[in-house]
C-alpha cells in the first residue's frame, strides 16, 4: 500500500514528533520538511523575519518532490494555506495531510521551551494569521489535540490502516 503523509500545522504542534512516531508505527521513511529548506529561509526565520509566497514555493516543490520519490514516507511540513498544499499536491497529486491542531497558548509554551529550533516565538502570530485549516474537498484528516500514541492511531485509521 503506498503511504505519502503529510503532517501538517504551524511551529510548535508536534509535526515532527508525531511524523517520526507514524512514520516507525507504520515502517515508512521520514522526513522533517525543514531539513530541506535553503540555508536563506533558515536564515531569514532564525532573523525572526517570515518566509514569503516567493520564499516558499521552490521549497514546496522539493517538499512534494521528495514525497512522490517513495511509496512509503511521512513528512512533517507546516503546509499552513491551501496553495501550499495544492504546491505538494501538483508533485505529488495522492499526498494525504493530517493536520495537528493544537490552542495558541501551548504552541507558544512548546516554542519557547525548545532551544534547539531556528523557529522563534516571535513568528508564532504570522503562522497563525497565515494558517488555512484543511477544507472538506481536500484529502486528510484534522486531529485534534492528544497524545503521540492517539494521533498516531487517528492518523492511521484515516488512511485505511488496518492495524490502526
Amino acid at each position: 500500500m503506498t503511504v505519502r503523509i503529510i503532517v501538517m500545522g504551524p511551529s510548535g504542534c508536534g509535526k515532527s514528533t508525531v511524523g517520526l512516531a507514524l512514520a516507525e508505527s507504520i515502517g515508512a521513511r521520514f522526513i522533517d520538511a525543514d531539513d530541506l529548506h535553503p540555508i536563506t529561509n533558515v536564515d531569514k526565520m532564525a532573523a525572526g523575519i517570515p518566509l514569503d509566497d516567493d520564499d516558499r514555493m521552490p521549497w514546496l516543490g522539493v517538499v512534494g518532490r521528495a514525497l512522490q520519490a517513495d511509496d512509503r514516507i511521512v513528512i512533517a511540513c507546516s503546509a499552513l494555506r491551501r496553495i501550499y498544499r495544492d504546491a505538494i499536491r501538483a508533485e505529488s497529486s495522492d499526498a494525504f495531510f493530517a493536520e495537528l491542531t493544537v490552542d495558541r497558548a501551548a504552541l507558544e509554551e512548546r516554542m519557547r521551551a525548545r532551544t534547539d529550533h531556528f523557529m522563534p516565538a516571535a513568528l508564532l502570530d504570522s503562522q497563525l494569521a497565515t494558517l488555512e485549516s484543511l477544507e472538506s474537498d481536500e484529502n486528510g484528516i484534522r486531529v485534534e489535540p492528544a497524545d503521540v500514541e492517539r494521533s498516531v492511531s487517528s492518523i492511521r485509521a484515516a488512511i485505511g490502516d488496518p492495524a490502526a
